[in-house]
């Protein structure tokens, strides 16, 4: 069993660089897939779900290396259309290989993906929109089995809900297509951007991206090359959560502030101080947080679920009532139950949870269900007084690189223990 041992408070200082963006490295490597020639990502995360996508893409044939912190994917020896079970069940990203086996081989065999549980995430956008571009798609027993006769073909696809997936996949498929895709209602993340900004310098058609309207003029080739992956803006908005807890004061580099800016009014009703520069964000804290009157999880550019967990760890030990609405995803409470082991006063009704914030938190053994819920136990193990063990930890390792030591970088008592 692999834990996380945290001993605090400890109150965070320094600086820090900030990891590519796991969200955007995944379809990144899908789309590689593409292109007839060497693709690489440089500023690419080492994290166990990049390790899995690597898997899947030696499984279909491509050749994938590390050169540092780059990735090197040569994609002109795939002969596999498939992915096997378990792969697949890793990691719930997994789904996004679709749109760009199909439009690569013709054919795509895959199960239902796996990893986090929260709640429902339906792919019947995905695959209604790639039916409509022409694809035969037949559904058994949990398999997806997809064909096409002849190549996809362009399409106007319009999504009920701004899914990032449906609209990653829907990309994915159209670059090669015969004709134009218009996508309404896309969304509008900064993952979709650097997406674009790939598949455009690999010569595809892209415009509208950060937009809600998306359009997609397919082209005949695809060729590989050099793209930088964005930074993580859901980690640095994790760091600045651990700052906010213990009163810290933090700079983090190589961070896009505008990615940010929907995280940035929390930051400031819990009385932090945000200064921004040009690829650079310092963050300092008071001595005790106040309250946030409400977040509530929205598309981009609302606020982001997967930074809902991290911040509420750090609203437990404000003062006041903090209130906290999911509207993404109906089981991102988990975390919910192992921060009240640490003291913590929340009380959860359906998509709302009420927080009232605590003068201290104390040390306890808990456990991540989640990969953000799991970032949210260390944010409040950094605040609590005594000694926290955090177990599920395999969860954060699929979107933290090496978070033990990134965090020691800052002068947090962590470190990774196996038992």
């Amino acid at each position: 069993m692999v834990k996380l041992l945290i001993h605090g408070p400890n109150r965070l200082a320094g600086e820090l660089n900030v990891h590519g963006a796991k969200n955007s490295t995944l379809p990144l490597m899908a789309a590689a897939l593409l292109c007839r020639s060497e693709c690489v990502l440089h500023n690419c995360p080492h994290l166990s779900d990049v390790d899995v996508s690597a898997r899947i893409l030696r499984h279909l044939g491509c050749a994938v290396s590390w050169q540092g912190g780059s990735l090197v994917i040569d994609p002109r020896s795939v002969t596999q259309c498939d992915i096997p079970d378990g792969l697949m069940r890793e990691m719930r990203s997994s789904i996004v290989f679709l749109g760009a086996i199909l439009s690569r081989a013709g054919r795509a065999v895959l199960s239902f993906p796996g990893g986090c549980e929260l709640g429902p995430r339906p792919i019947d956008l995905h695959l209604q929109a790639l039916r409509k571009m022409g694809a035969k798609i037949v559904e058994d027993y949990g398999c997806l089995s997809c064909s096409t006769e002849g190549p996809l073909h362009g399409a106007a696809i319009g999504l009920s809900f701004p899914s990032v997936g449906a609209t990653e996949n829907i990309m994915l498929a159209g670059v090669l297509a015969e004709g134009t895709t218009v996508i309404t209602n896309a969304a509008r993340e900064p993952e979709i951007c650097d997406l674009a900004d790939f598949l455009n310098r690999c010569g595809a058609k892209v415009s509208g991206a950060g937009g809600s309207t998306l359009v997609i003029e397919g082209v005949r080739r695809l060729y590989g090359c050099e793209h930088r992956v964005i930074p993580d803006r859901i980690a640095a908005a994790t760091f600045m959560s651990a700052a906010a807890a213990t009163g810290g004061c933090i700079r983090l580099n190589q961070i896009i502030p505008a990615h940010l800016e929907p995280v940035l009014p929390s930051f400031e009703e819990l009385g932090c101080c945000i200064e921004m520069e040009e690829s650079s964000l310092r963050i300092s804290a008071p001595a005790r947080l106040g309250r946030i009157k409400s977040v509530r999880t929205m598309p981009y550019p609302g606020f982001p679920t997967d930074a809902q967990a991290p911040l509420m760890a750090a609203a437990c030990v404000g003062s006041g009532t903090s209130i906290f609405v999911e509207n993404i995803f109906e089981s991102r409470y988990k975390h919910v139950g192992e921060l009240l082991r640490l003291g913590a006063n929340i009380k959860v009704e359906g998509r709302v949870a009420v927080v009232e914030g605590v003068p201290r938190l104390s040390g306890a053994p808990v456990e991540a269900a989640d990969l953000r819920g799991g970032a949210a136990l260390v944010v409040a193990g950094l605040a609590a007084r005594g000694a926290t063990e955090v177990t599920g930890v395999r969860y954060m390792d699929r979107g933290y690189e090496n978070l033990e030591r990134s965090l020691s970088l800052l002068g947090a008592d962590i470190r990774r223990e196996y038992e």
